[in-house]
């Protein structure tokens, strides 16, 4: 059981986000501390009830603090964790699964509509101090999101919504998800993963918004690459492993598809010495989809929406895990 709110201590650790600056200003009477490094929260870990972690977490912390009872995580993504030793503490765990969806979908249009209107290459050319002219070559020229085919794969929180932005952008959208007897969730048609190589030849842009799973492990590949179309493009906001790096260089190279915008990548920070970088037809941020003014307040809603769960008594928690 959790302790009551006025005895309760938070330990928020992260080496970048200012979890402690946002809840501070909620006046909550709550007691926390913040740290940013492995260090700091092995030396403090032991006075934290509840602790808001993501990259820094280690699976002996339950042994450091006898304390513990609820982890809110940071982020999605919960593979950190052993949930038998979060068991065995008698730790609660949530997830943070839906914090940025918005961001993250905005983000999918944002690198879409970039490659339609040719922004990195204005931005390039702002540099060189560079005044293009008109154009007469279609293929050099900007372009409109209207009537093009989006495949979006991944229907969820974010693919969902989209699949909803893209039809205000009157564009046709195919959804592509596991269980394609759940819905389309704002998409005109829906499929399952099995039906996807034959979906693409449709596509002007597939978009990549699916969890990394054992099926969706290298699922864009060089068949994949192969079956779409040499105009089209491949925008990935889910995980860099969802796409067989190798073979979608080898496609860009030979231009087998027109370009690809990366927000993820397998390795990241991306290597140095990846092709990736100097790719003209490569639009490649730095995993920031997610990452917004919102995006703290956002987990201590979530954290504060479980805590209360608690305290009333609840068993289920919001994005329970354990």
């Amino acid at each position: 059981m959790l302790p009551p709110r006025e005895k309760m201590t938070i330990c928020f650790a992260h080496v970048a986000y200012r979890f402690a600056d946002r809840f501070a200003l909620r006046g909550t009477g709550i007691d926390f501390f913040e740290v940013r490094n492995r260090d700091d929260l092995d030396a403090r870990i032991g006075s934290a009830d509840v602790l808001v972690c993501s990259g820094l977490w280690r699976n002996d912390l339950p042994k450091l603090s006898p304390r513990l009872r609820f982890v809110q995580s940071a982020s999605a993504g919960t593979d950190q964790y052993d949930r038998d030793v979060m068991r065995a503490a008698g730790i609660r765990l949530a997830s943070a699964q839906g914090c940025n969806a918005n961001a993250v979908s905005e983000h999918a249009i944002a690198l879409m509509l970039g490659i339609l209107r040719r922004v990195p290459e204005a931005r390039d050319n702002q540099a060189k101090r560079f005044w293009r002219g008109m154009m007469g070559d279609f293929a050099k020229r900007e372009d409109e999101a209207g009537g093009k085919t989006v495949i979006v794969v991944g229907t969820g929180r974010i693919g969902g919504r989209i699949a909803r932005i893209c039809k205000a952008l009157d564009m046709q959208v195919i959804g592509v998800r596991r269980d394609a007897s759940a819905g389309a969730n704002g998409a005109d048609e829906v499929h399952s993963f099995q039906n996807l190589p034959a979906l693409l030849p449709r596509a002007d842009f597939v978009v990549l918004a699916c969890p990394l799973t054992d099926e969706t492990r290298g699922l864009i590949g060089a068949a994949a690459l192969a079956a779409m179309k040499p105009t089209a493009h491949l925008v990935n906001v889910a995980r860099g492993r969802v796409v067989d790096e190798p073979a979608l260089i080898a496609a860009l190279q030979a231009g087998r598809i027109a370009g690809a915008a990366l927000d993820v990548t397998v390795d990241e920070p991306l290597p140095e010495a990846s092709p990736l970088w100097t790719m003209p037809n490569v639009l490649v941020t730095p995993h920031t989809g997610g990452e917004t003014h919102k995006y703290e307040d956002n987990v201590l809603d979530m954290m504060m929406e479980n805590l209360n769960r608690q305290w009333r008594g609840e068993t289920a928690l919001f994005n329970q895990i354990v």
